[in-house]
């Protein structure tokens, strides 16, 4: 089975809210939460990927930090590997191309959303950081 490798971005405002972003209802898995991000693309390393698909996605620039999760999912038809990334906005005006919401929310507040498969262990890594 095919794996595809994504990051994912852990975005917190400075009132430690997260972003989470509803993926459009035209996508696969739309209607369901996710971190903003992508495909990394061939030469590329995690950072660059993730900072280049949260300027395409969402017209900002973020500063990567630290590691959240590293994980597989298999769905029915490919294999995702995401790696999701603590990060915080350095310029821009966000906004949204590929999600239908975004809302920013408390880490406890993260489980009450309906999450991609695949985002739910970084939820649960955060939520046990929070100790929630």
């Amino acid at each position: 089975m095919k794996t595809v490798n994504v990051v994912g971005a852990v975005i917190q405002n400075e009132n430690g809210q997260i972003l989470c972003a509803k993926r459009a209802g035209h996508l696969s898995l739309g209607g369901y939460w996710e971190f903003p991000g992508g495909k990394i693309e061939e030469n590329e390393s995690h950072e660059q990927a993730l900072i280049r698909e949260i300027r395409e996605e969402m017209g900002v620039e973020i500063e990567v930090g630290e590691l959240v999760a590293d994980i597989y999912h298999e769905y029915p038809n490919v294999v995702v590997h995401l790696i999701t990334y603590r990060a915080v906005l350095t310029s821009g005006v966000l906004s949204s191309t590929d999600h239908d919401e975004l809302v920013w929310l408390d880490v406890k507040s993260l489980k009450d959303l309906e999450w991609a498969p695949a985002d739910v262990p970084t939820v649960d890594e955060l939520l046990h950081q929070s100790g929630c």
